[in-house]
């Protein structure tokens, strides 16, 4: 009895150590892994096979999970090493929570909770190099990142990337990466309106981020975030036949020539940028959504007491050589005090400025309690435009001495023009004027540029950028009125989505190319586009002609915002979108077709009670206003007869 005792005793040891030994070698031959949302409602995927990576993204519709994107290649390559093949599992990291709130000073919601699931995985080249890739899954979408976590010096450099994204037959709102010019980055074509995914971009360079897409009955926006100065900006490949669309790096040529596009760092650990997917099965969770803002590294300024959004009255846009002359900017700054808006910006060649000087000016702008807002080049040798002030921002020494100079004049921020390039040597470079800024409280507006990619949670002082085809385009682009209705209505669920965006909108007047939208249409945008520094284009008499109801609502009209609500809408047709500042709301909309709608306006976002609507919509003709005020409450709904491509705002208060 004691010896059979003692046989299955030594049986069940052996059954032991042998299973140990299974789920041991189970463990380093797995092949797949998933972490899910919080929620639990979006799932992501990692897969190894036969040596390579790939992923997917689910969502869940009903009882079930579709896929958002459908599995897709992960990869990335180093000079010294491949890490796209014949890779081998190490080991996984425990799911670990995400949990933090966080306030901002710019964008759609002012108080943001961050929430997530993260897991690490490790993985081995033959040759020992490790490679981790990190997993995030939330609430509204995915996100994935390589890290390179050994530590060694040395010179590491990334030459690419197979990263891919690939979706189900669909819809696109999709941007191309335009050809890099004198004049232009590459984020300044119209976004193609509804094309089919799939479709091959016109432009040799392929797509930008953000790219929109209507697909599986899923909408997924693509972008990037968390991107540091020593990596490259990414973009998407011209050929994405499937809907495969696969990770592109800046083109050559780009910046002059100066700088590489490969990214370089002299030092392991590092970190790939997040790659970012926002998943919704509405447009709400794609227009709500902040996880570029929650995926980049929290704010390195302590003290944010100067950095103050605000409205800017702007005279370069009406006329270019303005800046030049000393009573044209004083004209401005007294609009902005007759408006109560906060700034004034002085833009290019204000150093050869007649009948004064910016010293004069600034003082000018103090007296009356206005900020003065200035414009910079920001070459050096990746540009060639000979716009003044220049060769003052892209050397460390001159750029901190502008800005020294610059905070005892009392200017209260720059706008930074004509960076031309996703280079990593760009990339470092806004990095690095945001932090001498930021030292010398100086805000900054970036032009020209690239699209914000969460740095303005990183540096509160980043108020907005342009990345997009704005107002200015009526004074040289014969094709922009036509296509300005039509990308009014995408802007707010594509770029803007990412952050702060400078269209410079509100232009009543005709410039050299004249628009067809309504008055309506342009007041509106003064609400439907969130940026910091809101920088009305038009002339000075433009404004100060306005009859009383939108000439008071422009006076009013706030550019921060506690929270904010996509009505409804659809891209390239409509687009109706609510925000509120303190117990006042305010509702834009707009039609971005050529033909009269009625559009019905819900009012399910306000809270309980009743509330008193100003609203302002077009007159009898696309050049006129009409006024009237109703009463509604968070059942109410209303017809809206809209002009072609005409709009309306509406100010609700209590």
């Amino acid at each position: 009895m004691q010896k059979m005792r003692s046989k299955l005793i030594g049986n069940s040891v052996l059954l032991i150590i042998f299973a140990i030994l299974f789920s041991s070698c189970q463990q380093k031959t797995k092949t797949y892994w998933e972490v899910q949302s919080v929620d639990g409602n979006i799932g992501l995927q990692l897969y190894l096979e036969d040596g390579k990576l790939s992923y997917s993204a689910q969502i869940k519709q009903g009882e079930n999970f579709i896929d958002a994107i459908q599995k897709s290649p992960l990869g990335i390559v180093r000079k010294d090493v491949d890490f796209t093949q014949n890779l081998k599992f190490v080991k996984s990291s425990a799911i670990k929570e995400i949990d933090e709130k966080y306030n901002v000073i710019t964008g759609k919601n002012l108080e943001l909770h961050n929430r997530a699931k993260e897991l690490t995985i490790d993985f081995t080249s033959p040759e020992g190099q490790q490679l981790q890739v990190v997993l995030r899954a939330y609430n509204d979408g995915i996100a994935f990142r390589y890290v390179f976590p050994e530590n060694k010096k040395g010179e590491f450099v990334v030459l690419g990337e197979t990263t891919g994204f690939k979706l189900a037959p669909g819809l696109a709102w999709i941007q191309p990466y335009d050809d890099v010019t004198k004049w232009t980055p590459a984020y300044e074509a119209h976004y193609m309106n509804e094309i089919p995914i799939g479709e091959e971009s016109p432009k040799k360079n392929g797509w930008c981020f953000p790219a929109l897409f209507k697909s599986n009955s899923t909408w997924v926006l693509l972008s990037e975030a968390g991107l540091d100065g020593n990596f490259y900006g990414a973009h998407l490949n011209p050929d994405c036949k499937d809907g495969l669309y696969t990770i592109r790096l800046p083109e050559k040529d780009e910046a002059e020539g100066v700088y590489e596009q490969f990214a370089v760092s002299e030092k392991l650990p590092w970190a790939s940028p997040w790659r970012v997917a926002i998943i919704g099965n509405n447009l709400n969770s794609i227009y709500a959504s902040n996880l570029v803002r929650h995926l980049s590294p929290t704010s390195r300024v302590e003290d944010t007491s100067w950095i103050k959004p605000g409205r800017v009255a702007w005279s370069w846009l009406s006329d270019h050589d303005s800046p030049q002359d000393f009573g044209k900017q004083k004209k401005f700054v007294d609009l902005a005090v007759e408006m109560g808006w906060e700034y004034s910006l002085v833009d290019a060649n204000w150093n050869t400025m007649k009948g004064g000087n910016i010293k004069e000016l600034a003082d000018y702008a103090s007296s009356k309690n206005i900020g003065l807002l200035i414009w910079y080049n920001s070459g050096g040798p990746h540009n060639t435009v000979e716009e003044m002030v220049r060769d003052a921002m892209h050397i460390k020494e001159k750029r901190r001495a502008e800005f020294a100079k610059l905070h005892d004049l009392g200017v209260k921020g720059v706008k930074i023009d004509f960076f031309q390039s996703d280079k990593p040597g760009i990339m470092k470079l806004y990095k690095d004027i945001l932090e001498d800024a930021a030292e010398y409280e100086i805000m900054v507006n970036f032009h020209g540029c690239a699209i914000p990619r969460g740095w303005c949670r990183t540096y509160p002082n980043l108020i907005s950028m342009e990345s997009v085809r704005g107002a200015e385009c009526y004074t040289f682009s014969e094709n922009y009125p036509e296509n300005a209705p039509i990308s009014n209505t995408i802007l707010p669920v594509t770029r803007n989505v990412v952050g702060s965006m400078d269209y410079t909108p509100v232009l009543f007047s005709n410039m050299e190319m004249p628009h067809i939208t309504s008055y309506g249409h342009e007041l509106a945008l003064s609400v439907l586009f969130e940026t910091g520094w809101l920088h009305f284009a038009d002339k000075a008499e433009a404004y100060q002609e306005l009859s009383d109801a939108p000439k008071n609502f422009l006076k009013s009209v706030p550019v921060v915002w506690d929270e904010s609500h996509y009505v409804t809408g659809w891209p390239g047709k409509e687009m109706i979108i609510a925000r509120r500042r303190g117990n006042t709301w305010y509702v834009a909309g707009i039609n971005g077709e050529k033909q009269v709608k009625k559009l019905n306006l819900p009012f399910n976002f306000l809270p309980e009670g009743t509330f008193n609507a100003e609203l302002i919509t077009d007159g009898e003709s696309n050049r006129s206003f009409s006024t009237e005020t109703i009463e509604v409450n968070a059942g109410s709904n209303i017809d809206l007869d809209l002009l072609e491509n005409g709009g309306f705002v509406m100010t609700l208060t209590q």
